[in-house]
């Protein structure tokens, strides 16, 4: 296997920049995930790397070797395609052999490859059949299989779980980061599934726009979001973003909501919105980390229940909290109804304060 390293990669088209200036390492051996929403330059970034398309500037280097001039096919990657990209007409066996066979390998190591790649995917018992044969989930380990036997420096996978069903998904992503684990390969995987990202990924690269938002592990982005886009793209449901206005009330630093309630802040917190260049501030907090209350309490802000939506485990509630939704978690025995008063106390260490001019995240001195 081998590191990937992209330094102030450009993709133009006219004058759009479909990638802008996204530098990140990738280890050996190591499980990065490119995230982020339809059209944020995730895929481009990997067709680059794949040669599949030109770069406009910068650089890229597999291993030790810089790959701007080199053609797809001697760069030593592997492509898995979200479509599998099967030959309907031959079976398991000679769909893993083909890329073999295109490379003049011999027949004995063609066979070995494949019998391997088979044991490894556990789908020896499948090499005589034709992909109509098989379930989605199957022709999936297949297309993985024919990338697994070429034995590439470094695996690319574009949206390869997004044609399948949420069940499927959920097996499947066990299978490649049992796979990855297996074989210690490098992985540079694309989606839009956030959740795919958080549970497979060594570290994720968040995406918008063609620029890279955040580059860190799963745990860190979760926990730090850089600013407003990334805090509100990773997690499910997403963190719950209300405007506010920092004020200074008897010598101590409060938020003030449009209804007119207020809240003092720690010590810690005060010194965050010190840093904001406007007084209009956005309080960010996960659902997990909102306590709901059914009477008023000290330091719990009203609101109003405006869904409930029981899930089996864990019942979400979003509230209507100055002109936001704001999503909360509680137990299954606790019951909400639509349009019941509510009162919600905001975890001081755990809250996120971003700056409303320019959405990052703002930190203390």
């Amino acid at each position: 296997m081998a590191h990937v390293v992209l330094t102030d990669l450009v993709k133009t088209y006219g004058n759009f920049k479909a990638v802008n200036d996204v530098t990140l390492t990738v280890g050996d051996g190591e499980f990065v995930a490119l995230v982020g929403p339809s059209g944020c330059g995730k895929t481009t970034t990997l067709n680059l790397i794949a040669g599949l398309i030109p770069i406009t500037s910068g650089e890229i280097a597999i291993g030790d070797r810089v790959v701007n001039d080199v053609d797809p096919k001697d760069r030593d990657i592997a492509m898995v395609f979200q479509n599998y990209a099967l030959y309907p007409q031959k079976s398991v066996y000679k769909n893993l052999a083909f890329p073999l066979q295109m490379r003049k390998l011999p027949r004995a190591e063609i066979d070995r490859k494949v019998k391997d790649a088979a044991r490894v995917l556990d789908m020896t018992h499948l090499l005589e059949r034709k992909p109509r044969e098989l379930s989605g989930g199957q022709q999936q380990r297949v297309a993985l299989g024919r990338a697994l036997v070429r034995d590439p420096a470094v695996f690319l996978m574009d949206e390869p779980l997004s044609n399948l069903d949420a069940k499927l998904r959920v097996q499947m992503r066990s299978e490649i980061k049992r796979f990855h684990q297996d074989l210690k390969a490098t992985i540079i995987y694309v989606t839009h599934d956030q959740l795919e990202a958080v549970t497979m990924a060594d570290r994720m690269a968040v995406m918008k726009g063609g620029f890279l938002q955040q580059y860190d592990s799963p745990a860190q982005v979760f926990a730090h979001p850089v600013n407003m886009f990334v805090a509100s793209f990773i997690g499910s449901p997403a963190m719950s973003l209300i405007p506010v206005e920092a004020r200074t009330v008897d010598g101590r630093a409060v938020l003030t909501g449009a209804e007119g309630w207020t809240m003092a802040l720690s010590p810690l917190n005060a010194r965050k919105v010190r840093n904001s260049t406007t007084k209009k501030v956005v309080l960010g907090a996960r659902h997990s980390t909102i306590k709901l209350h059914r009477n008023a309490m000290p330091d719990a802000i009203p609101a109003k229940a405006y869904t409930v939506e029981p899930t089996g485990d864990v019942t979400f509630v979003q509230a209507l909290l100055s002109g936001a939704t704001v999503n909360i978690s509680v137990p299954p025995n606790v019951v909400v109804q639509p349009d019941e008063p509510i009162w919600l106390e905001f975890d001081q260490e755990r809250l996120h304060l971003f700056d409303g001019e320019t959405e990052i995240a703002l930190m203390a001195d």
